[in-house]
C-alpha cells in the first residue's frame, strides 16, 4: 500500500473514531441527566466518573485504530505495550472513582440528618473501607503494569521462590505500619472512636476529623490539629464524650459567704436556665458541696444537647449568677473575718476568772483521747496493753539475766594477775624476851611486899 494512502486512511479512521466517541459521550450524558431526576445517586456517578470514563473510551478507540491502520508497523509492538500500560492505569482510575461513588452514596443518606451515632459510624466505616479499596486497587494496578515487562516476569519467578524470607523481612520492617493499619480497621469497626466524636486525648479537647490507615486527626477547639497514631486509640485510654449519646452534663462552682440565701440562688438559677435555648431541660440543680475554709461552695449541675452548647451554657450561668450575687448584696460574696482583741482587757478578764479558769485549763489538759477518763484509759489499753509472754521466753530471759549477774560479780571480785608483785614483803618478827627478865607490873605485889 502507498504510504500516503496509508497515512490518509489512518487520519480518516482517527476522525471517524473521535466523532463516534464524542457521540457516545453525549448520548450517555443525556441519558444520565434524564435518569438523575429519579435516581439522585447517578449524579454522584456522573460527577466522579465522567473524566475517567471519557479517557477510557478515547484510549480504547485510539488503541484499536492504531492496531488496525497505523502505517509504521515496526513501532506497533512498543505502542501496543504503551497502550496496555495506559489502559491498566485508566481502569484503576475508573475503579477508584467507583469506590468514591459508593462512599458518596452511603454518606448521602445522612447528609440532611442530625449528627447522630449512626451517621458518625457510617462515615467512619465508609472512610476506612474506601481507603482500603483504593490501596488494593493501586497495588493490583502497579503489579499488573510491572508484569507487562518480560524482564520483570523473569525476576518474579525467583522472587516467589524466596517469598518466605521476604515476607519475614517485610513483616519486621513494616511492623509499625501494619500495626497502625490493623488498629485503624479495628478502630473503624469497633465504634471506640468515630469521625465526629468529641474526645479528650493527651489533655486536649476536640473532635475527630479524620481516621486514616496510619493516624487519626483530632480537630482541637482552638483550630489546632492533633495527629495521633491509630495504635494510640487501641492501647491508651482516652475520653469519648459522644460514645453512646451527644447529651452531656456539666457543673459550675461558686465560692460564696455563709449568709447567702440558697433558696433565692436556686430560683435565680432556674430563671437563667429557662431563659436560654442552650439548656435541654434534663438537669438543672444547685447543691452545697462544701462548707470549710471560711466560705460555702455551691455547685450547679446543668445539661445540654452537646459539648459545644454545654460550654456556652456554663459560661452563661456563671456570668448571670455572678451578676446576681453582686446585685443581691455584698453579704453574698466570700469574706475573711478577723476579730480584733484588746490585750490588756483580755488579761484583766482572765485574771478575774481566777481559779475557775485554771481548773478548766487543768481539766482540759488532763482529759484526752487515750487518758484522763475511764473511757479514754480503756481506749488506750487497746493500743498500749501488756503483751503476754510465754513460759519458755520467760525462762530464757531469766537464765540470761542470771548469767549476766554472775559474770558481773566475777568481774568485781577478781584480782589482776600482776597484783602479787605489788604486795610488800612481810616484816621479820620482833625478838621475844623471857618472862623472867620482865619487871613485874606496877599493880601486882612483889616477893618483898609479901614478906614484909
Amino acid at each position: 500500500m502507498d504510504p500516503v494512502q496509508s497515512w490518509l486512511t489512518f487520519a480518516i479512521a482517527l476522525v471517524v473514531t473521535a466523532i463516534v466517541v464524542v457521540a457516545i459521550v453525549i448520548v450517555i450524558g443525556l441519558a444520565l441527566t434524564t435518569l438523575q431526576r429519579r435516581k439522585p445517586a447517578l449524579g454522584h456517578l456522573r460527577a466522579r466518573c465522567r473524566t475517567a470514563f471519557i479517557s477510557l473510551l478515547g484510549v480504547a478507540a485510539l488503541w484499536g485504530v492504531m492496531a488496525a491502520t497505523f502505517p509504521l508497523t515496526g513501532w506497533l509492538p512498543g505502542l501496543m505495550h504503551l497502550f496496555s500500560v495506559v489502559m491498566i492505569a485508566i481502569v484503576a482510575w475508573l475503579l477508584v472513582c467507583g469506590v468514591y461513588v459508593l462512599a458518596d452514596v452511603s454518606n448521602a443518606k445522612y447528609a440532611g440528618a442530625e449528627d447522630t451515632i449512626a451517621a458518625r459510624r457510617m462515615r467512619t466505616q465508609m472512610t476506612m473501607v474506601r481507603r482500603l479499596l483504593i490501596v488494593i486497587v493501586v497495588v493490583i494496578a502497579l503489579g499488573s503494569i510491572l508484569m507487562t515487562f518480560p524482564g520483570i516476569r523473569t525476576i518474579g519467578a525467583s522472587v516467589l521462590a524466596s517469598a518466605g524470607i521476604a515476607s519475614i523481612v517485610a513483616g519486621l520492617a513494616a511492623q509499625s505500619v501494619l500495626g497502625n493499619l490493623i488498629a485503624g480497621v479495628q478502630l473503624a469497626f469497633s465504634d471506640a472512636a468515630r469521625v465526629g466524636d468529641v474526645v479528650v486525648v493527651e489533655g486536649e479537647w476536640g473532635r475527630i476529623g479524620e481516621i486514616t490507615l496510619a493516624y487519626v486527626v483530632v480537630d482541637i477547639w482552638d483550630e489546632r490539629r492533633l495527629i495521633v497514631p491509630c495504635t494510640y486509640f487501641t492501647s491508651q485510654p482516652f475520653t469519648n464524650w459522644t460514645r453512646s449519646a451527644s447529651q452531656i452534663l456539666g457543673t459550675v462552682a461558686f465560692d460564696i459567704d455563709w449568709r447567702v440565701n440558697i433558696a433565692a440562688m436556686r430560683v435565680k438559677l432556674h430563671e437563667v436556665l429557662e431563659g436560654t435555648d442552650l439548656w435541654d431541660g434534663r438537669s438543672g440543680s444547685l447543691q452545697i458541696i462544701d462548707a470549710t475554709g471560711g466560705f460555702v461552695r455551691a455547685r450547679s449541675t446543668v445539661s445540654a444537647a452537646d459539648s459545644g452548647k454545654l460550654w456556652d451554657l456554663q459560661c452563661l450561668v456563671r456570668e448571670e449568677m455572678i451578676a446576681w450575687l453582686q446585685k443581691s448584696g455584698n453579704f453574698s460574696l466570700p469574706v475573711t473575718r478577723v476579730q480584733m482583741v484588746d490585750g490588756e482587757a483580755m488579761d484583766r478578764k482572765l485574771s478575774r476568772s481566777g481559779p475557775k479558769a485554771a481548773d478548766a485549763e487543768a481539766e482540759r489538759d488532763n482529759s484526752g483521747m487515750f487518758s484522763g477518763s475511764p473511757e479514754a484509759e480503756a481506749r488506750g489499753s487497746m493500743f498500749t496493753g501488756a503483751i503476754a509472754v510465754q513460759e519458755r521466753e520467760q525462762e530464757a530471759a531469766a537464765e540470761v539475766a542470771a548469767e549476766a549477774a554472775t559474770e558481773e560479780m566475777d568481774a568485781e571480785t577478781s584480782v589482776p594477775s600482776q597484783a602479787w608483785q605489788q604486795v610488800p614483803p612481810p616484816r621479820p618478827p620482833l625478838p621475844q624476851q623471857s618472862t623472867e627478865q620482865l619487871p613485874p607490873p606496877a599493880d601486882e605485889p612483889g616477893p618483898d611486899d609479901t614478906t614484909r
